[in-house]
């Protein structure tokens, strides 16, 4: 399990002073960068290398509201890997309460949009 924290900034709150739903998204994303680099790639030589990561499919669940200041953690685990695609689940907590889960399908894709497989390095070290 990869663990990611991240605040609750001001600017991440609707007039409510929850956290505005969109946001959530940006906050696994986030954390799935910080998973990505964990796994020792560099997505800036990947790109340059023509090949990007692109989400594919979300399927998400908001269970419970977040507000400003609060110190949140996004814990990512890998639920499946073929060599075209990455399935991972995402929660979104408060301390061990769950505000937010998905089921986040990535894949690779060419710079032009092209499918292709998802990096060796990342194949071998997940399975």
């Amino acid at each position: 399990m990869h663990i990611f924290n991240v605040r609750v900034y001001y600017e991440d709150t609707d007039m409510a002073g929850i956290v505005y739903h969109a946001n959530y998204l940006k906050f696994i994303e986030r954390a799935r960068s910080d998973w990505v680099k964990d796994q020792g790639l560099d997505q800036n030589a990947m790109r340059e290398e023509g090949i990007v990561f692109v989400v594919r499919r979300i399927e998400a669940d908001y269970l419970a509201p977040a507000k400003y200041d609060d110190v949140l953690e996004v814990r990512t685990v890998t639920k499946s890997m073929t060599g075209v695609r990455l399935i991972m689940s995402q929660e979104v907590l408060r301390g061990e309460e769950v505000l937010f889960r998905a089921e986040v399908t990535a894949v690779c894709a060419t710079l032009d949009g092209h499918p292709v497989r998802l990096p060796a390095r990342l194949r071998r070290q997940v399975h």
